[in-house]
């Protein structure tokens, strides 16, 4: 750091077997290096600094920050670091980014991403915003210099999205910050650079990028339709232009090069397989140098045929060559190289390291003097790597070194110094007053040095250089002083300059103007002092050479721009409304920052054209978040989008597919968007309509509008016999939710049937207890249920009625009735003496309470049998009997005794599995089927008889409530009411079967005969609706329990 002849270097021991800095010391020089005074008391013996910064607006200001590890604080100087003042600080610095223009404005990053904020050169400090993203924190900075003290943002939000915020340093309150992009982007990928924002947001799997010149609206990056980005880098915004890198979907080491017009909107190719790496960091870097002083100018490494070759440019991309070998190596022997098939290649790295040069240089005060390794040949190596040098813009190259060397620029290029890379200690160094053709060799120090690097202000008339390294590995650092002022015994004069020309390949138009710059003469041995910049720039007359393609176009072998195929030019007038008028691309554009004038400019400059009328096309309706799913009762908001026609003199037809619609005579009433509220869940088809005089065009989207599930309920029988087939339902609430997905789990089985229907049938082979789980998938919902089911060949049931008294307590919920359940089958395992493993009892829904007792055939150790029909029998009896008399009793609370008594028997018969045609059989089929005709009778005239107890239907009929909008998924399973069955049949019914293969269980599709006891609550009428004229008794059942299904049964003896 050079303020006047001031120079401060902070240097810091590392201790590799503690991972910490142990040591630092500050030294400081009033006499441009000659001597150091070490201020280690001034700043504190015991602090460990970490960081030093200066001011970039005022160099006599500087701040040092401690070692977050050991404190947390800051000392600042205001007289070029002659004494300082301590601060303590309450949160540990990161990173400083200084205000470009107030000299006491900085912004702090914290270790823990909070951005802090100062208007007194780090004394005192304000809170700004938490969650901020690393090194994406910017000042508001334009050519137009307004809003200085605004701030620039990515911030995380509370569910962890990224989004891009603006504040004023001073008051980043929740009511003062604004949010420039509509919603949320990228994480990492906010840039602030000159007049553009630019940020990406991924949708699809693909980014999307989109930018915003002079802070107005945002607009989506146009690059060519089929490059299909996976990355980008801005690599400059100088000049009202974007320069950026995008690598396509397939490449991978390799990026085009895209250069954007003034707005940063639409993007044309300048060079296809830019080579790329990975830094040291894990950053991507371009092989792309832009050269210093010369505006347009660059330097790439493209990737052809797995060759890598160097390509330069004077008029940004427009024109691209190889570069010219020289003709003698450094002996002077001749250098056979032909283009194309061999030139000139450099490695175009720029060093990390301020302290040490990279593979290339160049300075704006030397805008002519390029130095950089490299090789000859037919493609870029690292082997035989040479150091070049042009002196006339790289036109014409000149071989110097052998090996690589650092080149340092003093007194603006009138002297380069030299220094070889190399590991091993060094004495001497080069130099050259003529801009490279000859060189002198001199030393520098009488021990030799290992050199760590060179402290320098490259452009600036200094001729004072410091090397500093080490002697040894174990030895402190050395500083070496090199003045060369003592060379030149006075400054240059007028008559010691000649005029020289910047063109290419002897073509002095370059981007539009011939500039003419002032040299010294290399005879001439003077100091140069500031420099002048151009002594003269007169524009060129425009010639096709000034212009590149067009967005959408291409440019051919015969150098025209024709449309690309994906591009219809007629596009451009798609936003365009009778009356008013558009630029008319000519397939050219004028490359941005071209100073030419007249020639053929009018003939290759866009031209405005009246809008034509046309006749609607291309026409999409869509959501303004992309989604085709909605809740029910939220504001879904349509945009209408048109590729051709005149949308604002045309009449707009919106039908919501709910029974609504609306029609806009304009587009402004459609800007904003179309918002619309569905009340009802359901797959509804949106349609749009646009019309003029001219012809008409139609859209249509299907939009799944749902409502959020909050709870399954699984039902299905409590005991089945082997074999049979049972119906599981799984009932949810609310009963309309939308489009569902049905997971199903059987038992032990690793592999899941998955379903679009709420109901299936199944049959299980083997006896025992079995499990079922349903997942039931709604949007980013998965909710689940698990059900125990019994299976035996062979079980008794009989229906258990309870004391009045019973109902006053019940609340129908499942939860009581699992309790009571247990209660009761404890009263009956102590009046009867029976084994519970014998017994299962299920209280069913709804009033009076009821429950069903299984007898099931238990077997109480392997070598026992299984319970016989006849041993099943009189476990009934015994059952039956105890609850005759009145001995199977429990206590709901104190004072209040509930009997359990045997309601009735059970309606079928259980028998044996095998082949049995009794008398008795016979006549109890008989009645089923009378009991069915007398079942549809009364269904058939359910309306007319007053107090029946009419379960849910689940036909297609108009009349039901219960069904979706648009039937896509039921909750709850189809049947005639003929088919219902009464509470007795509590086992499975016969259904239509298409067996899947299951080791444990058979699974079939829904079919008719799947029966449902729907018991209605307020909230769920409310949620989703209800049957007509159905009024739910209050705090019933939600979820209803599924009817047992039709099986074979034994009668219970009373």
């Amino acid at each position: 750091m050079y303020p006047k002849q001031v120079i401060l270097i902070l240097t810091k021991l590392y201790d590799y077997n503690l991972g910490s800095i142990t040591e630092s010391s500050l030294w400081r020089s009033t006499d441009y290096g000659t001597t150091y005074e070490k201020l280690n008391d001034k700043v504190g013996l015991k602090t460990i600094l970490s960081y030093l910064y200066v001011c970039p607006t005022n160099k006599r200001k500087i701040m040092l920050l401690t070692d977050p590890e050991v404190e947390s604080s800051l000392l600042i100087s205001s007289d070029e670091g002659a004494t300082y003042q301590k601060y303590r600080l309450n949160f540990y610095i990161h990173s400083l980014l200084f205000h470009p223009k107030q000299e006491d404005w900085i912004l702090a990053y914290s270790q823990d991403q909070k951005l802090f904020s100062s208007v007194e050169f780090g004394r005192r400090w304000l809170l700004l915003h938490e969650g901020v993203a690393p090194n994406r924190f910017y000042w508001s900075m334009m050519g137009s210099g307004r809003e200085p003290d605004l701030v620039h943002l990515e911030a995380k939000t509370v569910d962890g999205h990224a989004q891009y915020i603006t504040c004023k340093m001073q008051n980043c309150s929740e009511a003062t910050r604004s949010k420039p992009f509509p919603g949320y982007i990228d994480h990492n990928s906010l840039i602030v650079q000159d007049d553009y924002v630019f940020v990406q947001l991924t949708s699809g799997g693909r980014p999307h990028y989109y930018v915003s010149y002079r802070r107005n609206a945002f607009t989506q990056m146009k690059l060519p339709k089929y490059s299909l980005p996976k990355d980008m880098h801005v690599i400059s915004t100088d000049e009202s232009q974007v320069f950026a890198a995008v690598q396509e979907w397939n490449q991978n080491d390799t990026y085009n090069l895209y250069i954007s017009d003034t707005q940063g909107v639409y993007f044309t190719l300048a060079l296809e397989n830019v080579k790329s790496s990975q830094g040291l960091e894990g950053n991507v870097m371009i092989d792309l140098y832009e050269v210093a002083g010369i505006k347009g100018m660059f330097l790439a490494n493209k990737k052809i045929d797995n060759q890598v070759k160097t390509f330069i440019t004077y008029n940004k991309g427009r024109d691209w060559s190889l570069l010219q070998a020289p003709d003698t190596d450094l002996r002077g022997n001749p250098v056979h190289c032909l283009l194309p098939y061999c030139s000139l290649h450099l490695h175009l790295k720029v060093s990390e390291n301020p302290y040490t040069s990279g593979n290339i240089a160049s300075r704006d005060t030397a805008p002519s003097i390029i130095v950089a390794s490299g090789n000859i040949g037919s493609e870029l190596s690292d082997d035989d790597i040479s150091m070049f040098i042009s002196a006339d813009a790289g036109n014409t190259w000149r071989q110097i070194f052998e090996e690589e060397h650092s080149v340092l620029y003093l007194d603006q290029g009138g002297v380069l110094v030299a220094i070889k890379h190399t590991s091993l200690p060094i004495r001497h160094l080069w130099l050259s007053f003529d801009e490279g053709k000859s060189w002198s060799k001199y030393s520098f120090t009488s021990l030799p040095l290992f050199v760590d690097g060179v402290l320098g202000e490259p452009g600036e008339e200094t001729l004072i250089m410091t090397v500093f390294g080490h002697f040894s590995h174990r030895s402190e650092w050395q500083l070496v002083k090199i003045d060369y002022k003592s060379i030149f015994d006075r400054r240059c004069a007028e008559e010691d300059y000649r005029p020289w020309q910047l063109h290419s390949q002897g073509e002095a138009c370059i981007m539009g103007a011939k500039r003419i710059y002032r040299k010294r003469k290399s005879e001439k041995k003077c100091m140069q002092g500031k420099y002048a910049g151009a002594m003269t720039s007169e524009p060129c007359v425009c010639t096709e050479a000034d212009f590149d393609c067009d967005y959408g176009y291409e440019r051919h072998s015969n150098g025209q721009c024709l449309p690309a195929f994906w591009y219809n030019p007629s596009s451009l007038s798609k936003e365009c409304s009778v009356g008013q008028s558009y630029l008319n691309s000519t397939g050219y554009r004028k490359v941005v920052s071209n100073n030419c004038t007249d020639g053929v400019r009018e003939q290759y400059t866009a031209k405005p054209q009246q809008c034509p009328g046309k006749a609607p096309q291309g026409l999409r309706i869509i959501t303004t978040d992309g989604k085709l799913t909605a809740e029910q009762g939220h504001n879904v908001t349509f945009l209408v989008q048109l590729e051709e026609g005149d949308l604002q003199r045309s009449l707009i037809q919106v039908d919501f597919g709910d029974g609504i619609a609306v029609s806009y005579a304009n587009l402004s009433s459609t800007e904003d968007g179309i918002k619309h509220i569905y009340q009802n869940v359901g797959i509804f088809r949106v349609t749009v309509l646009v019309e003029n005089s001219l012809g008409s065009d139609n859209a249509v989207l299907y939009l799944h509008v749902t409502c959020p599930l909050e709870h399954v309920h699984l039902s299905l029988p409590f005991v089945t016999t082997k074999n049979k087939e049972v119906n599981a339902t799984a009932v949810l609430w609310p009963s309309q939710v939308g489009t569902l997905t049905y997971v199903w789990w059987f038992g032990n089985n690793t592999e899941p049937l998955i379903t679009l229907e709420g109901s299936i049938t199944f049959t299980f082979s083997v006896e025992g207890m079995n499990t079922i789980t349903v997942q039931v998938s709604a949007g980013n919902i998965i909710l689940q249920d698990t059900k125990t089911i019994a299976v035996y060949e062979q079980f008794q049931s009989l229906r258990l009625s309870f004391s009045p008294n019973l109902d006053d307590y019940n609340p129908d919920i499942p939860e009581w009735r699992r309790d009571i359940s247990r209660v009761v089958k404890r009263a009956l395992v102590e009046a009867t003496g029976i084994s519970s493993k014998h017994i299962l009892v299920a209280v069913l829904p709804g009033l009076p309470t009821s429950a069903e007792l299984f007898i099931l055939p238990y077997q109480d150790s392997p070598a026992e049998n299984k319970r016989k029909t006849e041993d099943l029998e009189q476990i009934s009896e015994i059952l039956v009997q105890k609850l005759k008399q009145n001995f199977v009793h429990f206590d709901l609370k104190p004072g209040v005794r509930i009997l359990v008594h045997a309601a009735h028997l059970t309606a079928a018969p259980l028998v044996d599995p095998t082949p049995s045609h009794s008398g008795s059989a016979m006549l109890m089929l008989l009645s089923v089927v009378f009991v069915g005709l007398a079942v549809f009778v009364i269904y058939k005239f359910k309306r007319k008889i007053p107090g029946l107890n009419i379960y849910a239907q689940m036909q297609n009929e108009k009349d039901q409530e219960m069904i979706s909008p648009v039937s896509q998924r039921e909750s709850i399973p189809n049947v005639p009411q003929s088919e219902l069955m009464s509470p007795e049949q509590l086992v499975d019914e016969k259904l239509d079967v298409q067996p899947i293969e299951q080791p444990q269980a058979t699974v079939q599709n829904p079919r008719k005969g799947n029966a449902t006891k729907v018991v209605w609550t307020e909230d769920f009428q409310k949620a989703c609706g209800s049957p007509r004229g159905f009024k739910p008794r209050p705090g019933a059942e939600v979820f209803p329990q599924l009817l047992s299904l039709r099986a074979q049964k034994k009668s219970l003896p009373m």
